[in-house]
């Protein structure tokens, strides 16, 4: 009797569950199984009523004190002007779909509360005192044939399931996957979640070089992130790729759709109907980091690029802290990049010498469940570095788009590895 109520309970859970990783849906089919087999359920149903009653433990978050409101060191690497004009030029146009509520659908930058903690994001994304100003977060790395612009786009609160019900539901799915998790063979079911604290999508933007001048460049690859999925696309509609969509540009810039509540990125298609869809914003680079609360009528909101070598990435090289729960040893990856573009193995090791931050420190929903760009992974590819997407674009659009050897991926500028090219 006792098995057959842990079945249903996370059979009724699941019903309502966007799954992040979408292979974690057949490993959690295998738990049900193998849950079978359990004899002692009695604490496991226990604890997931409770769970609906009880507001989230906050036994995983940690004191900080006077740290709370300090920000991450400057790590400038000496080209951040040149950068930003790139990452200017192939900025996206981004339609924000707006939920049931607008204020959590709104783009903002990690600390819009004034802080880097993690772990208060979601109760201070409710605060109207904090003004939601519209910022988007960029990286650039470059071979010299192509530009790669990554794009990571903030939200204080994934509330997929809705404010208060996805919350409870995940906290819910997150013990029964805990005391079931070892019957899963593939460790992807801890993976699936409804709600969580903090999220972090975005988009990576391929521009060929066809001349001396950065207006000679023109977008080549695009690809965006949606629930742990790698979305590949091209510009080009005379050219039909399997698995490969067609992404629209407004002169060099990708227009790309943001889901609400999930926030998940994906190409922009023009009258798509979504019922969960209340409203949309669109987003255009201005350089100017507007209110996205103060709009006025049906006009566009005008974000600013903030780069993150010297915002998260600057925290992250901390390991474990206020902003960051997990960290991961990157070294072995960022030692190959450095080595294939120069020979030696030296720039990625004076760089990094400990774990770096990988997750965001959350404790409402899923816990940690908010990764940066660095932390991104493709549910299909578990078994590739992970990282691979931020610190080596160059190999993962060469096998992702199946590109030829002409196709470089040596890097004359990638920041995090130690490379920076010559001013």
């Amino acid at each position: 009797m006792q098995r057959a109520v842990v079945v249903l309970l996370l059979g009724f859970l699941l019903f309502f569950v966007e799954v992040e990783a979408f292979e974690a849906q057949s490993a959690f089919k295998r738990i049900k199984r193998a849950s079978k087999q359990i004899k002692q359920t009695r604490p496991i149903v226990k604890a997931v009523k409770n769970s609906v009653n009880m507001p989230p433990s906050n036994a995983a978050a940690e004191t900080f004190g006077s740290e709370n409101n300090l920000p991450p060191p400057i790590a400038g690497y000496g080209s951040e002007d040149t950068d930003l004009q790139i990452a200017a030029a192939f900025a996206p146009t981004f339609y924000q779909g707006l939920g049931t509520h607008p204020r959590y659908d709104y783009i903002t930058n990690f600390d819009f509360d004034g802080d880097w903690r993690g772990d208060n994001n979601w109760a201070n994304a409710a605060d109207t005192r904090f003004p939601m100003r519209a910022y988007v977060y960029y990286s650039v790395a470059e071979t010299p044939t192509h530009y790669f612009v990554t794009y990571a786009v903030f939200h204080p609160r994934d509330y997929k399931g809705g404010k208060v019900r996805g919350r409870i539901l995940s906290r819910a799915i997150e013990m029964g996957v805990g005391a079931l998790g070892r019957l899963d063979p593939t460790g992807r079911a801890s993976e699936m979640t409804l709600a969580h604290e903090n999220d972090l999508e975005g988009t990576l933007v391929v521009a060929e070089k066809r001349g001396n001048h950065l207006s000679d460049a023109r977008v080549q690859f695009v690809e965006t992130l949606a629930h742990n999925r790698f979305l590949k696309y091209e510009p080009r509609p005379d050219i039909v790729r399997d698995g490969i969509g067609r992404v629209r540009l407004n002169g060099q810039r990708p227009e790309l759709y943001i889901e609400p509540r999930g926030h998940g990125i994906r190409a922009y298609k023009p009258g798509n109907s979504n019922r969960s869809v209340k409203d949309e914003l669109v987003y255009k680079y201005t350089g100017e980091a507007a209110d996205s609360s103060k709009r006025r009528g049906a006009g566009s909101v005008g974000y600013a690029l903030t780069p993150l070598y010297t915002t998260l990435w600057a925290s992250a090289l901390n390991g474990k802290n206020q902003t960051f729960a997990e960290a991961h040893d990157y070294r072995k990856l960022l030692a190959a990049v450095s080595t294939k573009s120069t020979g030696e193995m030296t720039n990625a090791n004076q760089t990094i010498e400990n774990k770096i931050g990988s997750a965001f420190r959350g404790k409402v929903g899923g816990t940690n469940m908010a990764r940066p760009p660095w932390g991104w992974f493709d549910a299909k590819e578990r078994d590739r570095p992970l990282g691979e997407w931020f610190f080596d674009p160059a190999g993962t659009v060469k096998r992702h788009f199946k590109l030829g050897e002409s196709f470089t991926t040596v890097y004359t500028h990638a920041p995090a590895a130690g490379i920076a090219r010559r001013l």
